[in-house]
Order: C-alpha cells, then sequence, then structure tokens
C-alpha cells in the first residue's frame, strides 16, 4: 500500500497561512453570536425550502458539465464523454473540500486526462477559460444586482460608493475581455511582451506558459456559436446557484429579493479566492455576513444561514466525489500525490 507523499515546507506553509486566515475570519464572523441563537435559528428554518436549495445547489454541478462539455473537446473536435467528465467534476469538487490547497482544478483536469481523450493541458486550458467566463459573468451579474437590489443610496465601502465600485468593476470586466481576446488573436505578440517586460527567464516562461494555456482554453472564442453556448451555460449556472441562495433566504425568513441572492454568490465567488482551509470555511461564512449586514440582517441570523447552507451544500457534492473515486481505479491516495506533485 502506497502512501501519499509528504507536503513541501512550502505547501506546509500555505496550508497554515490558509488554517489561520480561516480561524480569523471565523471568528470574526461569530463576533456577538450566541450559539443558542444560531442553533434556534436553524431549527425554525423551513425544511422543505432549505432543502429545496440544497437540492437547486446541487444540481447546479450537472449545468457546470453542460458547460463544460462546450469548453473541452477530443482534438477532433468532437464531444468528449459526459460520464468521465462527470467523475472529473465531481472528484474535483470533493479534493476542493477535503485537501489542502485548493487543488481541485489540477486534480479534475488530471482525472479528465486519465478518463476521456484529452490532454492534462489541454483539461487545464478549458478551465482557465471557465474561470475567466465565470468572471466576466460574475462582474456582470454584480454590476446588474447593485441597482436591483434596492440598496442603500448612501452605501459606501472604505469611503467608495458601492455604485461606482461596480462601475468600476464592469470597466475591469471589459479590459479582461478584451485583453483575452489580444492573447488568441496575438499570442505571439503578447509573448514577446511578456518576455521583455519580465528580466527573469524562468518567470516569463513560466507567465507565458499560463498566458497559452489560457490561450488554448479560450479557442472557444474562434467559434461564435460555441461562444454563445458557454455564454448561455455560465449565465444559466449563475442565475440557477442564485436561486439557491433565494430559496435558503426564504427558509429563514431573511426578508431580502433575489437580486440581493445574485449580489451575495457575486461577492462570495471571489470573496472565497483567499487562502483558507479545505471547503472555504471561513471566507464563506465571513463575506455572508459582511453582505447580509449592508440589509441590515442581524449577525445572529446571518451567521445561521451561512453555516447552515455551508454545510448543508457541502456534504452532497463531496459524497458525490467520493462515489465517482470509488467508480475510478483511483483513491484518494492518488489524489493527494497528484496535489504534491
Amino acid at each position: 500500500m502506497t502512501t501519499p507523499e509528504r507536503p513541501s515546507d512550502r505547501a506546509r506553509w500555505q496550508a497554515a497561512i490558509g488554517v489561520v486566515v480561516s480561524a480569523a475570519l471565523l471568528v470574526w464572523a461569530m463576533r456577538d453570536v450566541s450559539p443558542g441563537e444560531v442553533l434556534r435559528q436553524v431549527r425554525r428554518a423551513d425544511p422543505v425550502l432549505l432543502g429545496a436549495a440544497v437540492l437547486v445547489a446541487t444540481l447546479g454541478f450537472p449545468v457546470r458539465l453542460w458547460r463544460w462539455r462546450s469548453l473541452l473537446r477530443a482534438s477532433d473536435g468532437a464531444a468528449l464523454p459526459a460520464v468521465p467528465l462527470w467523475h472529473a467534476l465531481a472528484i474535483g469538487f470533493m479534493a476542493n473540500n477535503l485537501l489542502p490547497l485548493r487543488t481541485g482544478e489540477v486534480i479534475r483536469g488530471w482525472v479528465a486526462a486519465r478518463l476521456t481523450a484529452t490532454g492534462f493541458t489541454t483539461a487545464l486550458a478549458s478551465l482557465a477559460a471557465e474561470r475567466i467566463f465565470d468572471a466576466l459573468l460574475l462582474v456582470l451579474l454584480l454590476v446588474v444586482a447593485v441597482p436591483a437590489a434596492r440598496l442603500p443610496a448612501d452605501l459606501a465601502v472604505a469611503g467608495v460608493p458601492v455604485t461606482r465600485m461596480a462601475a468600476g468593476g464592469a470597466v475591469v470586466g471589459a479590459v479582461v475581455l478584451v485583453a483575452a481576446l489580444a492573447v488568441l488573436l496575438f499570442p505571439l505578440a503578447f509573448e514577446r511582451l511578456v518576455r521583455r517586460l519580465v528580466p527573469r527567464a524562468a518567470l516569463a516562461d513560466r507567465l507565458v506558459a499560463l498566458i497559452e494555456g489560457a490561450r488554448q482554453g479560450l479557442a472557444v472564442l474562434r467559434s461564435p456559436g460555441r461562444t454563445a453556448a458557454v455564454t448561455v451555460q455560465s449565465l444559466a449556472f449563475w442565475l440557477f446557484n442564485a436561486a439557491s441562495f433565494w430559496l435558503a433566504f426564504l427558509a429563514f425568513d431573511i426578508p431580502v429579493g433575489f437580486w440581493a441572492a445574485v449580489l451575495l454568490q457575486s461577492v462570495l465567488a471571489f470573496g472565497i479566492a483567499i487562502p483558507s482551509t479545505p471547503g472555504f470555511i471561513g471566507p464563506f461564512e465571513a463575506v455572508i455576513v459582511a453582505v447580509l449586514a449592508i440589509f441590515a440582517v442581524p449577525g445572529d441570523l446571518a451567521f445561521s444561514y451561512a453555516i447552515a447552507y455551508h454545510l448543508l451544500t457541502f456534504v452532497p457534492i463531496t459524497l458525490l466525489g467520493l462515489l465517482s473515486l470509488s467508480r475510478t481505479s483511483l483513491g484518494l491516495g492518488d489524489l493527494q500525490r497528484r496535489a504534491a506533485a
């Protein structure tokens, strides 16, 4: 029986930083929160609506699969089989929930390469494209949600009006889109620019490889039909996901509307990108408490919502990932070794 490779010193430091960040944010989210009140709020939540929220959140993963099949194709352009890609997707998200250092994306690409007729680099490139589509759609939804959610007119963060921040986000999104198109259309020019601006050859090589991976993933933009399909699929997923947060609002009788759920998920998607423990414990709760505070939702209720939603949506995809893992020749040890490689 083989054992997982021991993590490097750098990996141990990264994991330790994640634990510290998670603990600090969890403590912040729980400040002035009564455990008894949290338990009471969870008990009084509508189980039918809460179950519906969990079901909708879990059904979002097949929507992700639908989109991934549009992004990731075989070398001849043919669609890859759905079942192996589902196993790769479920295993990747399970790995993010159970393994340190956010290795789920790498593992997802690796499993896809093992189970289908695609290469590891190609699979990773499709995930890079997926992230770009997600970032652009989330910024767009955030721009729409800020006025639609009926936030206080004078709401500001660090003295900057939220409406101005949303407009700035739209500009950033437009710049990212233009940059993505430029990388796709003028790859050699981008490589020369990177090598000119970055004096260290090793770092320049890594940046060029990263840009090339993103360019391969963004090859979908060469096909207007596939671009439209991926855009619609991305929008469908995020609206589906927002519906899950909204149903949970109803379950906890939190008096905010659907656009507040869209706003919450947009902020949350970027907020959980910071270092943390597996499963995003800490950042997840802190972002939800902070966003709901804008709508004057009491801390006890906001934290109750956050912890219940997090736990209940954590379990299904983790179990589905373990089930998918059992259907392959792989084990958790293989995933840990791949993550440590």
